[in-house]
């Protein structure tokens, strides 16, 4: 094969992170025979050690994975984490998304480009950058400061004000090492902790979470019993009889994904857990990582069993370092209990482990099959349907998605029933759902409600808005889901009703707006989100994003029915043609709010 090297040399810290993060693979009797899938973890390992990925680097990468240079650089420079020219060791990434924008996430950027210059330019030890949902909307205005070193440093600033801002700035993270101990307890982000009746949300701020005697104190693990009891298909049955959907969106029938991949003839199976939650007002699954791991584990352990996997995938966004912390721990911890590994809790022949794979700024990652690719050493670009990840997923093999939250919901099935577990919730729409509210509301944070609780009682929950302030819109879903009118409240969230009214509960994003909020402000943030994040694969959404910014912009300048038409003529395009959900829901939140807010159809938008 001609790799195209161009001689550029590593340094000696470069070469050593490269083998370092490749050695991991050695001794590892389970892990794929190819080793291209590395190609992700040793760009974090060189990024964590030096900063910035240097040509040198690059190179001896690829010499050790048998990687052409240039397809390499294609995925490097695929995530935004990643720098491919020199930067300072320091970078300081300020919020500018949905929820922050509503906190004052513009004031914090605009303090940062009057103190240390504009963003994106190096100015001596230090470069900022503007950066999307950083997942603690709840504790808005964010920011987070990453270190490079030997050993790498992040620090998570929520809320944060422009002092705290600078001094971060100025002195780089709070801590030495990935330790986020400084972080707010995680049970500030859950307004219910403790309360009776709690499911998902039981063990977060009353259960320590580094502890496996603890969980297992609480209950842990009498579900992965249960499951060995009742073998693959026995555990299948569980979960279809459960209702249990797809919390990241999709809302597919969990059980039917399971026994369409268990049934394929093909092995080995996969088993990946979507961790990459970067939906604009998403933090839910942060919240169960770090505050109720070893559940996360337990379930990812019992779906392995039930679909034939004997490896499962972690993939976790780059922007959350005490998640990684704590399910790193708890993956090391089940692994030397006999909890995961070979002979799993001593059933000799059920060999089942978890390998975590880190983001790196990419929101298109949280498609399921652009995890593949990213997983698989590719740039994260989704892949045509069919054939479906239940036939052809990870490695061209059967493969089972689903996301933290949804596999929350696994140990409780076992340990309740399948039937007991649908007696909660709606016919069509069972159990309980977490949601994340943030914005206008007194007390953001995570709820966990049954299906069919209504949007209005949801936000009594969340003390309502703040004395003196009117919501004047909800944004529903998220960046991709759409806006609902303050006399739409009694809507009951299901996925039955949403659907019928229009809009989506998407990933489950509750952002309240009050009549303070610059509603137009919030829609180019929407489209500007949309055409940073769009992949670039196919046409319909590589452009239409582009345009739909474009004639946003002019719209909200001079407010022309020709620009009204446009959009609704890009956003069709998109919806009809475009590869992957990115496309097709790019045009969802700012169609939404031009039918069901009239915003932009009137003098507000041509000031």
């Amino acid at each position: 094969m001609e790799l195209h090297f161009s001689g550029a040399t590593a340094t000696e810290q470069e070469r050593d992170a490269v083998d370092a993060a490749l050695a991991t693979r050695d001794d590892d009797p389970e892990a794929p025979a190819h080793r291209r899938d590395l190609l992700l973890p040793a760009l974090h390992a060189v990024h964590e050690r030096i900063g910035w990925i240097s040509p040198g680097a690059l190179e001896h990468l690829c010499r050790r994975l048998e990687i052409p240079p240039a397809s390499a650089y294609g995925v490097a420079s695929f995530y935004s984490l990643f720098s491919l020219t020199p930067r300072p060791r320091r970078v300081l990434h300020v919020c500018t998304d949905l929820a922050c924008k509503t906190a004052g996430g513009d004031a914090l950027a605009a303090a940062a480009e009057r103190e240390l210059g504009p963003p994106g330019q190096p100015d001596g030890a230090l470069q900022w950058l503007r950066s999307p949902c950083l997942g603690v909307c709840e504790r808005a205005p964010a920011a987070l400061v990453f270190e490079a070193g030997e050993v790498a440093a992040e620090q998570v600033l929520a809320p944060t004000g422009v002092p705290e801002l600078l001094a971060a700035a100025r002195t780089g993270p709070a801590t030495s090492t990935h330790s986020t101990d400084l972080e707010p307890p995680v049970v500030e982000s859950v307004p219910q902790a403790g309360q009776p009746g709690l499911r998902l949300l039981r063990r977060v701020g009353t259960v320590d979470p580094t502890s496996l005697d603890a969980y297992r104190a609480s209950g842990g693990y009498t579900a992965l019993r249960r499951a060995i009891s009742l073998g693959p298909g026995g555990v299948i049955r569980e979960v279809t009889d459960s209702g249990l959907t797809g919390r990241g969106g999709a809302a597919f029938p969990t059980g039917r994904k399971w026994d369409a991949t268990a049934r394929q003839p093909e092995t080995p199976h996969y088993l990946v857990c979507n961790a990459d939650e970067s939906e604009p007002g998403t933090f839910k699954d942060r919240v169960l990582l770090e505050g109720d791991p070893f559940a996360i584990v337990e379930a990812m352990t019992i779906a392995g069993l039930a679909v034939g996997a004997r490896r499962g995938y972690l993939y976790l966004r780059g922007e959350y370092p005490r998640a990684l912390n704590r399910i790193r721990h708890a993956i090391v911890e089940a692994r030397h209990r006999g909890y995961l590994g070979r002979d799993v809790m001593g059933q000799p022949g059920f060999h089942f482990d978890i390998e975590i794979r880190r983001g790196a700024g990419a929101y298109i990652c949280g498609e399921e099959t652009a995890i593949f690719n990213s997983i698989e050493g590719y740039r994260g670009e989704p892949r045509s349907k069919p054939p479906f990840p239940v036939e052809k997923g990870l490695f061209g093999k059967p493969t089972a998605v689903n996301n933290i939250e949804t596999l929350a919901n696994v140990p409780i099935i076992l340990q309740e029933g399948g039937a007991a577990y649908a007696r909660t919730g709606t016919e069509r729409s069972t159990g309980s759902k977490l949601f994340c509210l943030s914005g206008g509301v007194r007390r953001p944070g995570v709820y966990e409600v049954p299906f069919g609780t209504t949007l209005g009682e949801l936000l009594d929950l969340a003390g309502g808005v703040a004395e003196g302030r009117t919501l004047r819109a909800v944004l529903l879903g998220g960046a991709a889901g759409g806006f609902v009118r303050a006399d739409e409240l009694d809507l009951p969230l299901t996925l039955e009703d949403a659907r019928a009214a229009g809009t989506t509960l998407g990933s489950g994003v509750v952002l309240a707006l009050d009549d303070q909020v610059d509603l137009s402000g919030i829609l180019l943030r929407v489209a500007a989100f949309f055409r940073d994040e769009s992949c670039g694969q196919c046409v319909p959404c590589r452009i239409g994003t582009v345009r739909q910014e474009e004639a946003l912009q002019r719209l909200v300048r001079r407010g022309d029915p020709a620009d009204t038409a446009l959009l609704r003529e890009v956003g069709q395009v998109m919806r009809d043609s475009s590869i992957c959900g990115l496309g097709q829901t790019a045009w969802n939140a700012i169609e939404s709010a031009l039918d069901r807010l009239g915003l932009l159809t009137s003098t507000e938008g041509a000031a």
